[in-house]
Order: structure tokens, then sequence, then C-alpha cells
């Protein structure tokens, strides 16, 4: 540091001006050490880890290094040993979808992006040199953006609800992977246990068509029922084909959600879809735990706190643009070799002439109003969502719990009542292939009921937590059914 003497002044005399530039730095390195925020060790991963420990009962990682990308994959490998539940599948997708991986990487970003607001602007140093006229003139400088540093502490904890508001996106992907994941199980399997019924099913259908050729050549059967047993089985056969490429391509967007590939492509998937519960989920107060608990609608809420905020900062110094102080050190050179050295401060304030800060105090006052409008309209399609997702859960729930408990036991019922006639030869095989028929339309229903139901059990958590759009397909998939067993 450059020491000065004037006029017989001694090193231990103050100096005012010194004493008021020490003030200032003492000051702006005061707000500085109290508005800093530091990275964390996870990457601010700490809440998601435990929301998802705590609702799902899952576990999930941050893959940054050769280690974890190894420890993921050992943990994968022994979850697909077995045939997948839809628990088990959640667990693989939240290991080893890559664009889940992607989401938590933005969550880091954006906690570098906090810890980056909470540092104030980093002072500027300029030096400039002067010669002529038998002296030359050295001036340093040393600039400080005052306003940013005043307005540091609001400035860092609107970061830090940027922040939260990260940490909750993360957690909403999480919730919508886990939520998609699971629908593609559901969707897969009840793919594969259709696929099985009209294997089946076609295997009779062309026992059936070959007996009626047998038959139509001994005269033991005219034309028109040969035609009929024949067109069941080329019809059934179609119906197989397609589902069988149904069940490829319900496979095929699992297996992308689940993020396989290699010769994990080679998972194993149930062929039939899980039993009912015992007893529906009595939820009273749906309303009210989707208000408490949509992580969207937290989103929203602290995007309104933040913007409040905001909003403030912007009145607050809106007369105020731009305040630098800048602590200034010259040194002037005379041609005899002797030197002279000042000191001082100097301010720049930005006057407000044809700005007077209307134009960021009317965006900032919209933008609030803008984000209360939408909290206020999520909040109405929170409760609307949570409403409709339980309703359809419960009419899911009774139209595939009927076909369980009455439609498929009086099937087989008259299955039994005509194979027992056909022995007696009360009836002919082709009653009996009649009724097969309609005990397959029966079955096919059956699945299609009880994959709404698991879906829409998904869709009602879904509902109450956040984790992507309600299915709106349901109620049109049973009545489907209910029409196909009707026929």
């Amino acid at each position: 540091m450059l020491k000065t003497f004037h006029h017989g002044e001694s090193e231990t005399t103050p100096n005012p001006k010194r004493s008021m530039l020490r003030a200032i730095v003492l000051s702006c390195a005061a707000v500085v050490l109290a508005g800093c925020q530091t990275f964390s060790p996870d990457g601010g991963m700490s809440p998601v880890a435990s929301f998802s420990n705590r609702e799902m009962g899952k576990d999930v990682a941050v893959i940054k290094s050769r280690e974890d990308a190894e420890a993921a994959r050992v943990a994968v490998k022994k979850l697909l040993k077995r045939s997948l539940t839809s628990d088990s599948a959640v667990q693989v997708a939240l290991l080893s979808n890559r664009g889940l991986q992607a989401a938590y990487n933005e969550l880091a970003i954006a906690e570098a992006a906090m810890v980056g607001e909470s540092l104030p602007p980093n002072p500027t140093f300029s030096i400039s040199r002067i010669a002529g006229a038998g002296t030359a003139e050295l001036e340093r400088q040393i600039a400080f953006d005052i306003l940013a540093i005043a307005t540091l502490p609001a400035r860092s904890e609107i970061a830090e609800k940027r922040f939260r508001q990260a940490q909750l996106r993360a957690i909403m992907e999480t919730l919508r992977v886990a939520a998609e994941t699971r629908r593609a199980y559901f969707k897969a399997v009840a793919a594969n246990e259709l696929t099985k019924l009209l294997s089946r099913a076609e295997t009779t259908a062309k026992s059936t068509a070959i007996l009626a050729i047998k038959l139509g050549e001994s005269g033991s059967l005219n034309k028109l029922d040969q035609a009929r047993e024949q067109s069941f089985y080329a019809e059934t056969s179609a119906e197989l084909a397609t589902a069988r490429l149904e069940a490829g391509s319900a496979r095929e967007q699992l297996t992308r959600l689940l993020g396989l590939w290699g010769q994990n492509l080679a998972y194993v998937i149930p062929d039939r879809l899980p039993q009912l519960p015992s007893r529906p989920k009595r939820l009273p107060a749906v309303e009210a735990e989707a208000v408490s608990r949509r992580v969207d609608l937290q989103i929203e809420r602290i995007e309104l706190d933040a913007l409040a905020k905001q909003y403030g900062l912007a009145q607050a110094t809106r007369f105020v643009n731009m305040l630098e102080v800048a602590g200034i050190s010259k040194k002037t050179t005379a041609n005899d070799g002797s030197t002279e050295s000042t000191r001082g401060l100097s301010a720049q304030i930005e006057i407000p002439i044809f700005d007077f800060g209307q134009v960021r105090a009317r965006t900032a006052e919209a933008r609030y109003l803008q984000a209360v409008n939408r909290l206020v309209q999520k909040a109405v399609d929170v409760r609307s969502e949570a409403r409709e997702a339980y309703r359809t859960y419960r009419a899911t729930y009774d139209i595939a719990s009927h076909y369980q408990r009455d439609v498929l036991p009086l099937r087989e019922i008259i299955t039994e009542e005509n194979q027992l006639r056909f022995s007696a030869m009360q009836i002919d095989v082709f009653a009996l292939l009649q009724e097969a028929r309609q005990r397959i339309a029966a079955l096919k229903a059956a699945i299609d009921s009880k994959r709404a139901f698991w879906q829409a059990a998904n869709d009602l958590t879904a509902a109450t937590m956040g984790g992507g759009a309600i299915g709106s397909g349901e109620s049109r998939i049973v009545a489907d059914a209910s029409a196909a067993t009707s026929k």
C-alpha cells in the first residue's frame, strides 16, 4: 500500500478520506460475508432423496462419476434378475433413466446460479498514465457497485427461493418418471395377458375350423356354418396378431422409461396383472390432501413469494438504477523525480430524466398479479383433478371387482353346464363354441377393466402428489370393455 505524508503529518496521523474508504470496504465485506451461499455436498439432492424415500420408498442417485454409474448398474442388474413388479420397475427407472439424470443436472445448475447470485459483483480496477508538460500522472481506481452490494441480501433470498423451486421441479420430475413407468408397466403386462388369452382362443378356433371343414366334406355341416367357424378363426388370428404388435410396442415404451439397452433388454415381466386390493382407498378429504401435497402447487407458491420480494426490490430501487463508488489513488511525478500522491472518492449515479422506474415497477407488478391468478387457477385445477381421479378410481375398482366377483364366475358356471350338456349329447359342439366366444369376450373385458383400475390408482397418486398429466381414457376403456361383453 502506498503511504504518503503531507505537510509534516506522521504515519499515525488519522486521514479522514482513508478512514471513510476503509469504512466502506469493511461495510461491503460485512454484507458479502452475511449473504454468500456455498455449494452443498450433494448438489441440493437431499430434499429429493428424502421425498422419494419417504413418499415412494425408492432410492434416487445422481450419477457423477464412473463409481456412481457402476453402483447404479449393479443395483439395476440385481433387480432385473427377478420378474419385475411395478415397484421394482419404478426403482429401475429412477436409477437408469438418463432423462431423469438430466433433470438432476438442472438442479446442480440452479444451485450454481444461487451461489452466483449471493456473491457481490467483483470490484473493477483501472489504471491510467498521463505524461506531458514536464509531469506524469499515474491514476489508479478501484470501483464497487454499491447498489448491487446493498441489495445483495434481497437478491440472495430470491435466488434461494429459485433454488428451492428447482429442487421441487426435480421432485416433480422424479414423480413424473415414476408415474409414467407404472402406466407403461401395467399397459405392458395387460398386453401380455391379452396375448396369452387370444393365443389360447386361436388354438380353439383353429380346431373348430378344421372340424367344420371335415364335417362339411362329409355333408354334416352346411356352408353357412362352415363359413362362420372359419370366420371366427380368421378374426381371432387377426386379433392375436394385433395384440402381439401392441404388446411389443408397450414393452418398448416401458424399456425406454426404464433406460435399458443391450443385455438388459431380456428383462421379464408377468403375464398377468396383479389382483385387485381387498377394498379400495377411502379419501374423504382428497381435495385438501391434493392442495397440501401437490408439488407443482408448491412451486407456484414459491414463485409467488419470490415475485413479491422481487416487486418490493423493484419499488425500492426504482429511482436509483446504478450507484457506483470508486476509491481513487492518484500519483503525480514531476521532471525532477519528486512524486505527489492524492486519494479520494467518486460516485456515479444514473439520473432518472427519461425513465423514472415505472417500466420496471409496472412489469414487476403485472408479473406478480399474473402469478397470483395462475396460483388460484392451479388450486382450482388441482381440486378438480383430485375429485375426478378419485371418482375414476372408485368407478374402475367397482367395475373390475364386478367382473372378478360376478361376471367371470357366472361364465365359469355356464361353461361347466354346457360341457355337461355336450357330454350328454343335449347340445352340439357349435353351441359349446358359441359360448366359448362369449367367455373370451368377457375375459378380454375383465383384463381391460383391471388394467383401467391399476392405471386409475396410479393417476390418483399423481393427482394428490404430482407427477404428470392425469389419464383421461379410462372411462372410455371400461365402457368399451362393457360393450364388448354385451355382444
